[in-house]
């Protein structure tokens, strides 16, 4: 096979088919013809000598090949952005694309001041920033879909460098009426006989739960399931359930004019004082755009 024929181009356009599962979505994202992406996605599976896409009626999916290449194309264009990085030191400051997956909590508490700081000294630089489950995050440092994750260290972290980012507390939000609400500390099982307010089913918080009500043999009873942090607040502003979640996440909800009909309880339990991490696949190797804002973000780690 005459790899050293394919181009960066065609190896960029490969990757957002496959992030974007779709040839038609990718070329509009990169601004080019999708019969001009089709025809380079063609000459890159002439070349391999295998298809590299599955092609069905709702998009595109990668072949076991496709995954293979994808798995290199990322590499290579991340070597490329490394390269660019480090070399942009010697011309007008740095500059540099930075890709973060973080989890919800990250997100909703000190992760958007720190980013407005860090991007105010390096304004050449720029990031996107996507929110995903805690093992969706790693996965994705794993996979090389982004530069820096930043999640709970609940998830299993062996194949990444790991580095110390924030503490936060697990707490129970009551509505004020609630059996419960008079307590001034209670432990997880005391909420296990109540209906709860859960987030995502994949989210490492709610396996989490479940693994620990399962340890004292019991179950969570999820009366409803919601997407953020703030329709888990109204959720149970509206007496429909209890629920655990960050401190930081319910915190601005709850000293608003809608949250006064909340209570905030900690939970005693040991796990309730959760640490947050920064993630990487290999700080050495990554650009020093991203070098940099991993130095910023774990600097002072917050407790």
């Amino acid at each position: 096979m005459a790899l050293w024929r394919i181009d960066l181009v065609s190896l960029r356009l490969f990757v957002a088919v496959c992030e974007e599962s779709s040839i038609a979505r990718a070329a509009e994202r990169e601004f080019i013809a999708p019969s001009a992406v089709s025809k380079r996605i063609n000459d890159l599976e002439s070349l391999v000598g295998s298809a590299l896409l599955q092609r069905h009626k709702w998009g595109v999916r990668a072949t076991p090949a496709g995954e293979a290449l994808l798995h290199h194309a990322r590499n290579v264009l991340r070597s490329l952005e490394k390269m660019q990085g480090d070399l942009s030191e010697y011309t007008s400051g740095v500059r540099g694309h930075i890709r973060i997956f973080a989890n919800v909590s990250s997100i909703v508490e000190t992760l958007p001041d720190e980013l407005g700081a860090f991007l105010r000294r390096h304004d050449g630089v720029k990031v996107d920033l996507e929110d995903h489950t805690s093992a969706q995050v790693v996965r994705g440092v794993v996979d090389g879909a982004t530069d820096i994750g930043i999640c709970w260290d609940a998830v299993d972290t062996r194949d990444v460098e790991v580095f110390p980012y924030r503490n936060d507390q697990i707490v129970t939000v009551l509505h004020r009426e609630h059996p419960l609400a008079s307590q001034e500390q209670l432990a997880f099982v005391d909420t296990l006989d109540f209906d709860h307010i859960g987030v995502h089913p994949d989210s490492a918080m709610y396996t989490v739960l479940r693994r620990l009500a399962a340890e004292q043999g019991k179950t969570v009873k999820f009366r409803i399931h919601v997407s953020t942090f703030e329709a888990v607040c109204r959720m149970v502003r509206a007496n429909l359930g209890v629920a655990v979640v960050p401190r930081e996440a319910v915190g601005s909800y709850s000293q608003a004019k809608d949250g006064e009909a909340l209570r905030i309880v900690p939970l005693t339990d040991p796990w309730a004082q959760r640490r947050l991490i920064v993630c990487v696949r290999r700080y050495d190797a990554l650009p020093i755009a991203s070098r940099m804002l991993v130095d910023h973000l774990c600097a002072n780690p917050v407790t």
